[in-house]
């Protein structure tokens, strides 16, 4: 027995990746940044962070003025993992929609059965569009594109504009227990597109170009995601992310918090057609974000956010930075 325990301790060493410390001059584009502007979002989550390596750094950042100096005096960057970094872009959709069905809004968005068990698949979509849940009073809006609340469904949460101009915000409520299936992948299998033309705008446009056909695509992933109403965040914030507060455009990332804690501070060097050399916060998460080199970044909100974060899908480097002596714990000079 004690020689099987060190086999399974060594192979969850050799599992671990590797940790490299690196410096601030390594970081390309590092002093061009906005660090003040990453401070600001770095102390909307700061507070939550009670671990004794970061609870003394968060009372200094409160009463910081200056970024880079805050950064460079209280963090060593760490880069884990040694490949490539995957870099993508996600956003909060608003939908039109009324609060009562009409010839137009005629989509509804649920909130979670109560009777719904627990620890087992409930309905699937198709099951539950096919009117299922009709008439039990869990409609929380009705929106006007069965399309568009797919996507909702896949981001987790979103805002709804009615008609007088009001917003209802709606986040995550749950889901209905089955796996998530990619219907983008599903395309590429049917031999409608090649892999590297599938992107969300692609797979709208031709779902409403084949209604029939469209649905039916999209009941291939009979993953179905309840909503609840948010009130407490204000139309002109940011969702709510993992760490429970607003999320900020272009400054939040989500990340696999297996990797990178929450709240850290995150080094981003995003390759592609829009190059990104940028201090990031990691505030939030997603069911597809695994690795040490991953992450999706936060655009916005509406359809501009949607159409700059379906774009990405780039290469890169991530850099972490620790206060120091964790850093120095974790990683080994190269």
């Amino acid at each position: 027995m004690a020689a099987l325990a060190g086999l399974v301790m060594a192979a969850s060493a050799a599992a671990e990746p590797p940790a490299r410390l690196l410096s601030f001059d390594e970081l390309d584009g590092w002093a061009a940044d906005d660090h003040d502007a990453a401070l600001s979002v770095f102390v909307k989550t700061c507070d939550i962070l009670k671990d004794p390596d970061w609870a003394p750094i968060c009372e200094v950042a409160r009463n910081q003025s200056g970024g880079r100096a805050f950064f460079e005096l209280f963090f060593r960057p760490v880069q884990v993992g040694d490949e490539p970094a995957l870099f993508t872009g996600y956003f909060e959709p608003e939908l039109s929609g009324s609060l009562t069905r009409t010839a137009r809004y005629r989509y509804p968005l649920y909130s979670r059965p109560k009777d719904m068990p627990k620890g087992q698949p409930f309905a699937t979509r198709a099951e539950i569009e096919a009117g299922l849940l009709a008439g039990r009073g869990l409609e929380i809006v009705w929106v006007d594109d069965p399309v568009e609340r797919f996507f909702l469904q896949i981001q987790g949460s979103g805002r709804v504009r009615l008609p007088d101009g009001q917003v209802v915000r709606v986040g995550y409520g749950g889901n209905n227990g089955h796996p998530y299936r990619s219907v983008g992948k599903e395309m590429v299998r049917r031999g409608i597109y090649a892999a590297h033309q599938v992107s969300a705008q692609v797979i709208k446009n031709w779902v409403r170009r084949n209604p029939v056909e469209g649905l039916k695509l999209l009941h291939h992933n009979p993953s179905f995601v309840f909503f609840r109403k948010v009130t407490a965040v204000p139309a002109d914030k940011g969702p709510i992310g993992a760490m429970n507060r607003s999320v900020t455009p272009e400054r939040t990332i989500a990340v696999d918090p297996a990797f990178t804690p929450l709240g850290a501070p995150v080094w981003i060097e995003k390759g592609g057609s829009d190059p990104i050399r940028r201090l990031t916060i990691a505030q939030d998460t997603g069911s597809a974000i695994k690795g040490p080199q991953r992450a999706d970044i936060f655009y916005g909100t509406g359809d501009a956010a949607g159409r700059a974060a379906g774009k990405i899908k780039d290469p890169g480097r991530m850099v972490v930075l620790l206060p120091i002596q964790r850093a120095f714990a974790l990683a080994t000079e190269e």
